[in-house]
């Protein structure tokens, strides 16, 4: 709605304004003012049980209508942060859009009704599907704007991402900044150094934006950040360009953040801007400061608040007089009562929602059309060699795969590659990719796991086909949150505006002789517990190819897993299968016949199975092997045919015996095949212990092909 009232331009030319024009200065006023309304409004709906959560942006909103009257929709990047609501305002979503999210509406455009209030998304003004764990929003900018250097240096990548499923919203424009904020608290986490880092090594052009309002919920920031000020903190970072502004105040922050901005747009590196503001509200609605806010503390803030002071200034600039600035006031109060009854009204989410968009509605991975019968040629390869021969096809085809994480490339150090062999990864999985695509696309990154998946989510947002790293399994779990939390829920909690279908590659297992504890971990079960994740693991350099190339053609996020056991071995090698060989997810492998008992098993397993098939079969015992090879989804159908061939089944599996992957396998056979059965499912597993370093002990722990045999044996006479 327009703004009614007719201000004075006399005072304009005040350089106190930097710039802004009166319309400018009351557009300003009318979203911090309709910021706070809307925050009023929810409180008492939230009061009337007619939603479900409320977190209000009160005390934020000057900084952040400053930085929407700088930044542009749809054409910069906003990772914005849940007390963002002015700065979601400014750049185009309405009091109704942010109602309908708040009643969990099904047309609720940032989530369908998916996600709590004040979480934004909306693809078309470029602002990023928001989730409610602190400080993950950070590397994922990183990520977004190291897509931004991408796609000025490769537009062939970008015309591809503009093909691929979602591609409308795969834009890019040469001087577009990213912008990423967070609290005071957000800073604590180990993320946002990371973030800060990486942006620093690769002079990205992102703005960091922290709202510091002196709490974390109820802890100050004294005690969240040493010195108490994460400006002074961070200062010395090579090519950030560091501030601080009075972010109660919209035209110091417009000041501040316009040379932030101008900055990044220069292509100079990062900025950080340490806005002060003010919390007049509690944390959420299901906080109440009072209990660690003195009541003096509480009359200083409210001092500060930035809304009653700008519209003050207004007044006394003779920009608005009182009238016109109750008019305008009235205006918002009538839009938000208007808002407010439609969204009440509002069509609620079917029920068959809850199970839209968990995976890709466009690619299915596991349908005929990644169906293809092998074209051998040359000598045949190990599965470690099929894995640089995989991507390089790959690369050539797709201008928008990038192949990073710790020791991937040749030589982070261009100008010594003319002398040296180069590494290639720590098994040499990646060998010869950077000398072939250049550091662009296969580079190394530090050692820090969170950042090389949060990295691989905002480039995946953008449009990019990360293919990242994760030097062992047993290193995976830091970078954990950012899969569970972030990678798999992209595109539910978006209803589908956003997605992330990276690919991460990890080593995984054990049967090294000397991996010990941190270097043999299973643990596959806690990824095929998240929906959203495709999760593999081959046993043959064959299917390796075949599922590598899936994958990165896949549009859900996959993790790819690799036995580091069978990286070199002779038995499973196979020649080149050629550029277009692919291999649905969800589809087992029979590995072997046989009409006694069945073995299903994966990954190191599958050649322990064989030998003591080999040795049963010379007791007259037919054993059957299932190669799942895909965990998730898995082949129900193809189990379902071997358990009633054989009436006899063994699940193993190399992780803990106890809630591993194969209890599952277990319990749905015992419930869905229970008539088909002639003896109980039985499991072969690791021991409920850890894989020890001494090698006696380590053959002890894990599951052995004299295991299978003797189960196997137990069962036929059962």
């Amino acid at each position: 709605m327009a703004v009614q009232a007719h201000p004075k331009t006399g005072t304009i030319s005040s350089p106190k304004y930097h710039g802004l024009e009166a319309s400018d200065l009351v557009r300003m006023y009318r979203l911090m003012y309709t910021s706070r309304r809307l925050d009023d409004r929810e409180i008492q709906l939230k009061r009337q049980h007619k939603i479900y959560f409320q977190i209000s942006g009160a005390g934020h909103e000057a900084v952040l209508v400053a930085a929407g009257q700088l930044l542009r929709a749809g054409h910069d990047w906003f990772f914005a942060y849940y007390r963002d609501q002015a700065l979601c305002l400014s750049l185009g979503l309405t009091p109704r859009e942010m109602l309908l999210q708040a009643v969990g509406a099904k047309d609720d455009p940032s989530s369908g009704g998916h996600q709590m209030p004040s979480h934004w998304g909306r693809p078309e003004l470029n602002i990023v599907t928001r989730s409610s764990t602190a400080g993950m929003q950070w590397l994922q900018a990183v990520g977004a704007a190291e897509a931004s250097i991408y796609f000025d240096r490769h537009p062939k990548a970008l015309e591809q991402a503009q093909r691929a499923p979602l591609g409308e919203s795969a834009r890019h424009n040469s001087d577009e900044v990213v912008y990423v904020s967070g609290g005071d608290g957000m800073t604590s986490q180990g993320e946002f150094f990371e973030a800060l880092n990486a942006a620093c090594l690769k002079r990205l052009p992102i703005l960091f934006l922290v709202e510091d309002n002196g709490y974390a919920i109820s802890v100050p920031v004294e005690t969240q950040t040493a010195g108490g000020s994460i400006s002074r903190l961070v200062q010395d970072y090579p090519g950030l360009h560091v501030e601080e502004c009075d972010g109660t105040d919209p035209l110091a922050s417009y000041d501040v953040l316009r040379r932030a901005a101008e900055y990044c747009r220069a292509r100079k590196g990062p900025a950080l801007v340490h806005a002060h503001v003010t919390r007049p509200y509690s944390h959420s609605l299901s906080d109440d400061e009072k209990l660690y806010k003195t009541s003096e503390e509480r009359e200083q803030e409210a001092h500060r608040d930035p809304i009653p002071k700008f519209g003050l200034f207004l007044v006394r600039e003779g920009i608005l007089d009182e009238h016109e600035l109750e008019r305008l006031e009235a205006e918002v109060d009538r839009e938000i009562l208007e808002a407010t009854d439609y969204a009440l009204a509002a069509e609620l989410p079917s029920e068959r929602s809850i199970l839209q968009y968990v995976y890709s509605p466009d690619v299915d991975p596991s349908s005929s059309r990644f169906e293809a019968e092998p074209k051998y040629a040359g000598e045949p390869k190990t599965m470690l060699e099929m894995i640089p021969a995989t991507l390089a096809d790959e690369m050539e085809r797709d201008a928008r795969i990038l192949v990073f994480g710790e020791d991937v490339a040749d030589c982070s150090r261009e100008e010594h590659l003319s002398e040296i062999k180069g590494k290639g990864g720590v098994f040499k999985a990646t060998a010869g990719l950077q000398r072939r695509f250049g550091s662009d696309r296969v580079f190394n990154t530090p050692l820090a796991e969170a950042a090389i998946a949060g990295r691989a989510i905002g480039m995946a947002m953008r449009g990019l086909k990360p293919v990242a790293e994760i030097q062992f399994f047993d290193y995976i779990w830091p970078a954990t949150m950012q899969i569970r939390d972030e990678m798999v829920l992209t595109r539910w909690r978006s209803a589908g505006h956003f997605k992330a279908p990276a690919v991460i590659r990890a080593a995984i297992g054990g049967y090294l002789t000397g991996g010990g504890p941190y270097h043999s971990q299973s643990g596959e079960v806690v990824f095929t517990h998240l929906p959203g994740l495709r999760v593999v693991m081959p046993s043959t350099a064959l299917e390796l190819c075949g599922l590598l190339r899936t994958a990165i053609r896949c549009d859900d996020p996959v993790l790819f897993l690799e036995h580091k056991h069978l990286y070199r071995q002779p038995y499973n090698r196979s020649p080149y299968p050629g550029p277009d060989f692919t291999i649905p997810f969800g589809k087992a492998r029979l590995v072997r016949e046989g009409a006694d008992v069945s073995v299903i098993t994966y990954g190191a397993l599958v050649h322990r199975a064989e030998l003591a098939a080999v040795e049963l079969q010379r007791e007259g015992i037919g054993v059957e092997i299932l190669d799942l090879r895909s965990l998730s989804p898995y082949d129900w159908e193809a189990i379902a045919r071997t358990v009633t061939k054989t009436n006899r089944v063994i699940v193993a599996y190399e992780d803990m015996r106890s809630w591993g992957y194969g209890a599952e396998i277990a319990a749905r056979i015992a419930d869905e095949l229970f008539q088909d059965l002639d003896a109980p499912v039985r499991r072969v597993a690791a021991l409920d212990s850890f894989c020890a370093y001494q090698p006696q002990l380590e053959e002890k722990t894990l599951p052995q092909a004299r295991d299978l045999v003797a189960v196997a044996r137990d069962l036929v006479a059962f």
